[in-house]
């Protein structure tokens, strides 16, 4: 069974920082595709970024694309984002999911994720 959790959350103002981490365990974590989704109060969860098991294949939300960095360590088994600039928009609990499936495409679909993290709160101040 592959476990799933988040780390790095919290609370910063317009225009920080923060690093989320996603470690993994369970399953050979260098054959999986990572990605990391948000839900805000009353909203669906999205697709934030993306990262191919190899590293090399990433997608990006338009709305982070310049502002978040997606990244993967296989030999600590942990996915990163890294989210600079900011804003208030970007508050939401940040959830992590891995998938097995045997193409190293970074998948953008909650659907094909088997895998989810608990989640870790980011709230951005105005």
């Amino acid at each position: 069974q592959v476990q799933l959790v988040e780390s790095g959350g919290g609370l910063v103002q317009a225009g920080g920082s923060l690093r989320l981490a996603c470690a993994a365990s369970g399953r050979t974590f260098s054959s999986s595709a990572m990605g990391w989704f948000r839900q805000a109060p009353g909203k669906k969860r999205e697709f934030v970024a993306a990262i191919g098991w190899g590293g090399v294949r990433i997608n990006y939300a338009e709305t982070v694309k310049g502002r978040f960095t997606i990244s993967r360590d296989n030999a600590k088994n942990t996915v990163y984002l890294q989210m600079n600039s900011l804003k208030p928009e970007d508050t939401a609990v940040y959830y992590c999911a891995a998938t097995y499936a045997s193409s190293g495409y970074a998948y953008t679909n909650d659907n094909e994720y088997d895998y989810w993290g608990q989640g870790t709160q980011v709230t951005v101040s105005s």
